[in-house]
């Protein structure tokens, strides 16, 4: 029997899926609580976030490269740190799964819609989760074109706000004054703009899903660093000018204040409605929430089903074949993060347990080229990026909030206890490796 995936997926293809994962719902939510870090200079915390994102995302394009096959980071972490780790690294992408969702639920309740119509939070965001674990488990067919019309609905949004911007700089409203005012309170200029950055790295993450479709690229050696430094490239000049129109756009205070930042911008420049760019915001958060649904409710039935998680987590319908129980499961954590958790809060601990994994994820890449080459002619970076990676993520981990860190231990300590368990049982012979994605 075929077990290989079909090689597939072309350059350009590849550049989209990584561009429409990076330029996600995360800005349209964000900007307004970095500038409430940073001060008015938004565009700094983005730029930096873009440089030490760029070094783990560097990292994995020779893991990608040297070993082109579906599993990811628990893949890398197992291949070179053991079971054990990778164990607790795919627990960790599974929590930041759900993280992320209950943020973008959080965020769905939030100014977009509340320029449409006036619901309870609560009820919105109950709502919502129900409505996505529904879908989900309904079964959504895969089809390109919709994925390229969600990420076209994302930039268009974007591109929408940075015209607008700059019509609102063109014709004198604008305060350029601000885009050099670092720091918020008492915090100086490199304490505001990590600060800011740890919620900026939010708006970057999303590349290092894309090495789970290394097996059914083309030419991963050439095509995967192509496309993955070509869509972080796009991002992050799409990010900077955004952030620069905003914040000369509009008052950081008002930005600062506001859930759905990037409709200040709109009401300022006029012009366009308001319920229209709504729209597309409360667009681009559904879809984010539903692809990152999606994905988590998959890997939480992929590890159960190799025996890292609890057996009722592999049940599927009979005639859909989606993974319900897992849905559920998902949804109800979801659920409960977004009731009990801010958007930024959540956002920062999505970024720690990231942090995590891109911690294990450049650790392995060191750890590998001492013991094993891969694949021939892989893509190689300098010995001192998956270093200043790990660098990286240490200088984000002391930025992140107290209260952050408890929320996040807590589920990473959970991962800790699946590890051990699983690391006993496949000592006494009853193990399996560790969890990937599953299709």
């Amino acid at each position: 029997m075929e077990t290989t995936l079909k090689r597939a997926v072309s350059t350009p293809l590849l550049y989209f899926f990584i561009l429409g994962d990076t330029l996600g719902a995360g800005v349209y939510v964000l900007i307004g609580s970095i500038a409430g870090e940073s001060g008015g200079a938004v565009w700094l915390p983005l730029v930096t976030a873009l440089a030490l994102a760029s070094l783990t995302a560097a990292s994995y394009a020779e893991l990608a490269t040297r070993y082109p096959r579906a599993g990811g980071a628990s893949h890398y972490a197992t291949k070179a740190l053991g079971p054990a780790a990778g164990s607790l690294v795919g627990v960790c992408m599974l929590a930041a799964g759900i993280v992320s969702v209950g943020a973008l639920a959080r965020a769905f309740a939030g100014d977009y819609l509340r320029a449409l119509v006036s619901l309870p939070a609560v009820a919105v965001v109950v709502v919502f989760l129900v409505a996505l674990a529904l879908l989900n488990i309904r079964g959504i067919k895969e089809s390109l074109s919709a994925n390229v019309a969600a990420t076209l609905v994302e930039v268009g949004g974007l591109a929408l706000v940075i015209g607008l911007g700059t019509w609102v700089v063109l014709r004198g409203d604008a305060d350029l004054g601000r885009l050099s005012e670092v720091g918020a309170g008492e915090q100086g200029v490199v304490a505001a703009t990590l600060a800011g950055a740890v919620l900026a790295y939010y708006s970057f993450v999303g590349f290092e899903t894309s090495v789970n479709l290394a097996e059914e690229v083309k030419d991963p050696r050439r095509s995967y660093p192509i496309a993955l430094f070509g869509a972080l490239l796009t991002a992050g000049v799409v990010y900077l000018l955004l952030g620069l129109v905003t914040s000369a756009s509009v008052p950081t205070d008002q930005l600062a204040s506001s859930t759905g930042p990037l409709l200040e911008v709109v009401r300022v420049a006029g012009g366009v409605p308001e319920e229209l760019f709504s729209v597309i915001a409360l667009v681009a958060v559904a879809n984010g929430a539903l692809l990152t649904g999606i994905m988590s409710s998959r890997l939480a039935y992929g590890m159960a089903r190799d025996g890292l998680l609890p057996a009722p987590l592999t049940r599927v319908l009979p005639t859909r074949r989606t993974p319900w129980v897992a849905v559920i499961a998902t949804s109800a954590l979801s659920l409960v993060l977004a009731l009990t958790g801010e958007v930024a809060a959540l956002a920062e601990t999505l970024v720690l347990l990231l942090l995590i994994v891109f911690t294990a994820v450049n650790a392995a890449l060191l750890v590998l080229r001492r013991r094993d080459d891969g694949e021939p002619d892989h893509f190689r970076v300098p010995v001192v990026v998956p270093v200043l990676g790990i660098a990286s993520c240490l200088l984000l981990f002391t930025r992140i909030d107290g209260e952050v860190w408890l929320r996040g231990l807590a589920l990473v300590g959970l991962g800790v206890l699946l590890a051990v368990v699983n690391a006993a049982r496949r000592a006494r012979g009853g193990g399996s490796a560790a969890p990937g994605p599953t299709a």
